[in-house]
């Protein structure tokens, strides 16, 4: 089990948002910190993974429900 150190709601955000939200959200948070982010935007699954290969900050699950997205990265450095 996960432990989540922090849930960011993005929800109803559109591209680039989320993913800007999230930058800033994981500076907050310690080395091994685990950030949930909800989302709704189609977009942001490809704009997370490209955000965790670029940073390389650890993508943890993804998970897709019939409101949208939620995601778990964890801060690495």
């Amino acid at each position: 089990m996960v432990h989540i150190t922090q849930t960011l709601n993005c929800r109803d955000t559109l591209c680039p948002g989320p993913v800007i939200e999230v930058s800033k959200a994981i500076k907050g948070l310690p080395v091994n910190g685990v950030l949930e982010v909800l989302a709704t935007d189609p977009g942001f699954v490809p704009d997370i993974q490209a955000f965790s290969k670029r940073t390389g900050h650890a993508l943890l699950h993804t998970e897709h429900d019939a409101v949208g997205v939620r995601v778990l990265i964890r801060r690495t450095r």
